[in-house]
C-alpha cells in the first residue's frame, strides 16, 4: 500500500539520520577546545556513500536549529493582534464620530426646515398681538426643548465616554505606566451605625404600613390569639398621660410602651431600647403609641386580639355623635379598673407641684357643653392649618386630648394627669404660666381662651371660632374726663367745651365681666374678730346697668366710666377682683358674694334698645372657682355640677367629694361660669310670677 510504503521510508530516513549523527559524534574528538578529524574518518568521508550521509545529516541538523527568519515571523505574528486591536478601536471611534456628526447635521437640517416653515407660517398669518404672543411662547418652549436636548446629549456623551474608558481598561487588562488607582475609603464606625439605623427604621416603617409584612426576616406568621404572653399585661401600671418620650434616649420618634411595666422605649428592631428591654426583663408585649399596634418582642410579630381594645381606647378615646349627645343624660357612675366608681367628667387632676390654678380652669372649661362637644371630636380641628413652625397649633391638640381623657367612660383610673397640656401651656406662653410656680387663675383663663381662638384661625368676627361663639358678648362704654376740684366756675365752663370732658361712647367686645368688690373693713367687731363683709351679686351687677358711674384713676388724669350690655353670650364668665397690688405686696379682699345658683336675671343690665331682642336673659351656675388662703401661698378648688345626676361636686387636685348646693355660697368665689337658661323666656317667667302672686 502507498500508506505503508511512505511510513517505512520515513522510518528509514530517521534511522539513517541517527546513524550519521552517532558516527559524527564518534569520529570527532575535542582536544583543547578544537575539533580534529582522524585519518580514518577522512578516508571514510571521501567515499561517495559517506558524502551522501554527510549531506543528509547536515540538512537535518540545520532543520532542527531555529533560524532568524522564524523569530522575526513570530514577532510579527505577536504584534499583529495588538495593532489589529488598536486599529479596531480607532475604527470604532471614527465610526462613532461619523455617526454623531451625521446626527448633528440631520438635526441642523431639521432645525433649518423648522425655521423656514415657521417663517412661511408667520408670513401667511396676520400680524396681530395674539400671534406675536403665541410666537414668543412657542419660541420659549422650543428653546427650553433645545436646552433639554443639549443637556441630554451631554449626559449621553459623558456616559459613552465612561463606558468606553471602562471597556478600554477591561481590554488592556493592566494599567499603563504612571497610572495610579486610588484605594476606596472604608466607612467609619459612626457612618456604619448611622446607615444601619436608617435601614432599620425604614424596614420598621415598611412593616407597619404594609399589613401583609408584619413579620420581619421571613419568620413564620404567628396566630395573634395564640400569643402566650397576653396574660403578662398589667393594666394597673399603664399610664398614658405623660409625654411620649423614650425613657432611655428621650426621643419622641417610634416610641413603644411596655405593657408589663408601663415604661416607654424607642424602636422595635434589634439593638433598640425596646428590644434590649424585652431581653433583659422578659417583658414581651409592647404597644406602638402612634399606630396603636401591639407587638411581641423579641419575636417581633404583631398581636391582634380583641381583648386589647380597652387599652387602645384608654390611649386614644374616640367619641361618636350619639355618645356625645348622651353624656349629659347619663346618671350612672362608671367603674374603673381598680373597682372605683366615678362620673365621667368629674375626675381628679394631678397637681405636679403648683398647677392647681390651671387644673380648676381646665375643669371649668371642660363642663362648658359646646366647647366640650367640639373638642371631643378630633376631626373638628385637626385639619386647621397654621404657619410652619407655629407653636400655637400644639395647644388645641393637647387641650382636646385632655378633654377626651376627662370624659372617658372606660378609664383605668379615676384621675388624669395634665402633664402634656401643661407643657404646651409653658411653651405657648413663653414660660409665663408654669406648673412649678403658683399663678393667677383669671389670667390663665384669659390667656387660654384668647390663644385657643388664635390657634383655631379666629378673626375679629364673633362667629370665627368656637371660643367667640360661646363666650363673646358686647357692651357699650361711656367715659368722660373728671374736672379738677380746684377749678373755678369759669374754668369749668371752658373745660366742658373741650371734647375730652364731654361724654363719649364706644362699643367693646368682652369674653368675661370683671366685678369690683367693696373694700374690706379696717376695724374689728366687739369681740375683737375680723368682720367678713358680704355683698349680693345683684349689687355688683349694677356696674353694668348703664347709670352707675365709677372713677378710674391714672397717673395723670381721672376718668368716669359707666357700662351697659348690648349682647349676652351663651356662657357668661364672671370674675371678682379679689387681688389688689399696692406699693409693697398683693392684698386679698375676703368679701363673700351671695348669689343664687340659678335664675340670675341680667335684663336690667341690657341697654334699652336691645332688651326686647333678648328672649332669654337668665343664667344658671355651671362652675364656681374658689381661692383659699393668702394671695401668694393660697390654693384653688372648684365646685361644679354634673348635669346627668344634678349633683354638685367639689374637686381639689385628686380629691373629689359631693357637696350640698347651699355650701357653694359660703366660699370666696373668684371665677364663675354661668349658662344661659333657654327653658323659659322672660315673658313666661313674668307671667308665672304674676299668676303666683294673684293666687297668693
Amino acid at each position: 500500500m502507498s500508506g505503508d510504503g511512505s511510513s517505512n521510508s520515513d522510518s528509514e530516513s530517521v534511522g539513517d539520520s541517527k546513524e550519521s549523527a552517532n558516527s559524527k559524534s564518534n569520529n570527532h574528538v575535542e582536544e583543547g577546545g578544537l575539533k580534529r578529524e582522524r585519518p580514518d574518518d577522512r578516508e571514510k568521508s571521501s567515499s561517495p556513500v559517506a558524502k551522501k550521509y554527510k549531506e543528509e545529516g547536515s540538512q537535518s541538523v540545520e532543520d532542527n536549529k531555529p533560524s532568524k527568519k522564524l523569530r522575526e515571523e513570530e514577532r510579527d505574528s505577536l504584534s499583529k493582534p495588538i495593532e489589529s486591536r488598536r486599529s479596531t478601536k480607532e475604527k470604532e471611534k471614527r465610526d462613532d464620530d461619523k455617526k454623531r456628526s451625521k446626527l448633528e447635521k440631520d438635526k441642523e437640517k431639521e432645525r433649518e426646515k423648522d425655521k423656514k416653515s415657521r417663517k412661511e407660517r408667520s408670513r401667511s398669518r396676520s400680524r396681530s398681538p395674539d400671534t406675536k404672543r403665541r410666537r414668543s411662547d412657542r419660541e420659549k418652549g422650543k428653546t427650553k426643548e433645545r436646552k433639554k436636548e443639549n443637556q441630554s446629549e451631554r449626559k449621553e456623551k459623558s456616559k459613552r465616554e465612561k463606558e468606553q474608558a471602562v471597556e478600554d481598561e477591561k481590554r488592556n487588562g493592566d494599567l499603563e505606566e504612571g497610572e495610579v488607582v486610588e484605594p476606596a475609603r472604608e466607612p467609619t464606625a459612626r457612618e456604619r451605625e448611622r446607615l444601619r439605623l436608617i435601614e432599620q427604621l425604614a424596614k420598621e416603617e415598611a412593616e407597619e404600613n404594609d399589613p401583609s409584612s408584619s413579620v420581619r426576616n421571613t419568620e413564620p406568621a404567628h396566630d395573634s390569639r395564640a400569643c402566650p404572653y397576653l396574660d403578662t399585661i398589667d393594666r394597673k401600671v399603664l399610664d398614658f398621660d405623660f409625654e411620649k418620650l423614650c425613657s432611655v434616649s428621650l426621643s419622641h420618634l417610634n416610641v413603644y410602651a411596655c405593657m408589663v411595666c408601663g415604661k416607654y422605649f424607642q424602636g422595635r428592631g434589634t439593638n433598640t431600647h425596646a428590644y434590649t428591654h424585652s431581653l433583659d426583663t422578659d417583658h414581651r408585649v409592647f404597644l406602638n403609641l402612634h399606630t396603636l399596634k401591639f407587638y411581641c418582642l423579641p419575636d417581633n410579630y404583631e398581636v391582634d386580639d380583641p381583648s386589647l381594645e380597652d387599652i387602645k381606647y384608654v390611649l386614644k378615646p374616640t367619641y361618636t355623635k350619639e355618645l356625645i349627645a348622651s353624656l349629659d343624660r347619663q346618671h350612672r357612675m362608671a367603674r374603673a379598673y381598680d373597682d372605683l366608681t366615678y362620673f365621667p367628667g368629674v375626675v381628679g387632676l394631678n397637681n405636679i407641684k403648683a398647677n392647681d390654678y390651671t387644673n380648676v380652669v381646665l375643669h371649668a372649661l371642660s363642663h362648658v357643653t359646646p366647647l366640650r362637644d367640639y373638642f371631643l371630636r378630633e376631626e373638628n380641628y385637626e385639619n386647621i392649618k397654621r404657619p410652619p413652625g407655629d407653636k400655637l397649633s400644639l395647644l388645641p391638640k393637647r387641650f382636646g386630648e385632655l378633654i377626651r381623657k376627662l370624659w372617658n367612660p372606660k378609664a383605668f383610673r379615676t384621675h388624669v394627669s395634665p402633664h402634656e397640656m401643661l407643657q404646651a401651656t409653658v411653651l405657648c406662653s413663653n414660660k409665663k404660666f408654669q406648673f412649678i410656680k403658683q399663678g393667677d387663675a383669671a389670667e390663665f383663663m384669659s390667656f387660654l381662651l384668647n390663644t385657643l381662638h388664635i390657634a383655631l384661625n379666629g378673626t375679629q368676627k364673633s362667629s370665627s371660632s368656637i371660643i367667640y361663639r360661646i363666650f363673646r358678648g358686647r357692651m357699650r362704654q361711656y367715659s368722660r374726663r373728671v374736672i379738677p376740684a380746684e377749678a373755678t366756675e369759669e374754668q369749668r365752663q371752658q373745660l366742658l367745651q373741650l371734647p375730652e370732658y364731654n361724654e363719649s361712647s364706644k362699643e367693646l367686645p368682652f369674653l368675661y365681666l370683671a366685678l369690683d368688690l367693696p373694700p374690706a373693713p379696717l376695724y374689728r367687731d366687739e369681740q375683737m374678730q375680723n368682720i367678713i363683709p358680704q355683698v349680693p351679686l345683684s349689687v355688683l351687677l349694677q356696674k353694668f346697668n348703664g347709670t352707675t358711674e365709677k372713677e378710674y384713676k391714672t397717673y395723670n388724669e381721672n376718668i368716669m366710666k359707666r357700662f351697659e350690655l348690648l349682647r349676652l353670650p351663651e356662657y357668661l364668665i364672671i370674675t371678682y377682683k379679689r387681688f389688689h397690688k399696692n406699693q409693697w405686696f398683693v392684698e386679698k379682699n375676703p368679701t363673700i358674694v351671695n348669689f343664687p345658683i340659678s335664675n340670675v336675671d341680667l335684663f336690667d343690665c341690657l341697654s334699652e334698645d336691645t332688651r326686647f331682642e333678648h328672649k332669654y336673659t337668665t343664667y344658671d351656675l355651671v362652675a364656681n372657682i374658689v381661692h383659699d388662703g393668702k394671695p401668694d401661698a393660697g390654693t384653688y378648688r372648684i365646685q361644679l355640677v354634673h348635669v346627668g345626676s344634678r349633683k354638685w361636686f367639689e374637686l381639689e387636685d385628686l380629691h373629689v367629694k359631693e357637696i350640698l348646693p347651699q355650701m357653694i355660697v359660703l366660699a370666696e368665689s373668684y371665677i364663675q361660669i354661668w349658662k344661659l337658661n333657654r327653658l323659659k323666656t322672660r315673658e313666661e317667667r313674668m307671667s308665672e310670677g304674676i299668676d303666683d302672686g294673684s293666687a297668693s
